[in-house]
C-alpha cells in the first residue's frame, strides 16, 4: 500500500491509560499493531542512534517506510523500494527516580520512536499528555458579559 493511503487509513487509538495523570495515550507498539495490517508489500523499519549534542545525550530514532516501486521481480536487479523517512529525538533524563540508566535510555528510545512514527504516518498527537499541562486549571471559554461583540 502507498504511504498516502496508509496515512489516510491508519487508526491508532489511545487505548492505554495513565491513571496517575488521568489521561489516555498510545505507545509505539499500539501504532505498529494498527499499522501492520495496512502494509501489504511495504516495509517499515525503526532504528535508534545515540547522539551527543552539547553535553547531553539524545536518542535519535528514524522511522523508514519502504514502498514497493514495482520496477521488476522481487530479487531482480530492477526491483527496488521508494524510501521515505522521518527522524525524531528524545533527550535522556539525567536521572529518573526508580529507573536505572538502561531504563532511562529505553524510555527515551520509545518516546523518540513513537514521534518518528507519528511524523511519518501523520498521526495527530495534539491531545497527548505530552502536550497538556495536566494541571487542575483548565482553560474555560469566557462568554462576553454584554451584547457587544468582542471584535
Amino acid at each position: 500500500m502507498k504511504l498516502s493511503e496508509i496515512q489516510q487509513k491508519l487508526k491508532a487509538p489511545k487505548n492505554q491509560r495513565n491513571t496517575f495523570g488521568n489521561y489516555n495515550y498510545r505507545n509505539c507498539e499500539d501504532i505498529l499493531e494498527a499499522l501492520k495490517p495496512l502494509l501489504g508489500e511495504s516495509i517499515v523499519t525503526i532504528s535508534d542512534e545515540i547522539v551527543q549534542i552539547g553535553d547531553r545525550f539524545y536518542v535519535k530514532a528514524t522511522a523508514r517506510f519502504m514502498e514497493d516501486a514495482n520496477t521488476g521481480e522481487v530479487g531482480s536487479i530492477n526491483w527496488m523500494y521508494k524510501v521515505k523517512e522521518v527522524t525524531a529525538y528524545a533527550r535522556e533524563s539525567l536521572e529518573k527516580k526508580g529507573m536505572d540508566s538502561a531504563q532511562i535510555t529505553g524510555a527515551a528510545s520509545s518516546y523518540a520512536r513513537k514521534y518518528a512514527l507519528n511524523g511519518l504516518f501523520l498521526i495527530d498527537d495534539t491531545k497527548d499528555a505530552d502536550h497538556d499541562d495536566n494541571s487542575e486549571a483548565k482553560s474555560v471559554e469566557k462568554k462576553p458579559t454584554s451584547d457587544k461583540q468582542p471584535w
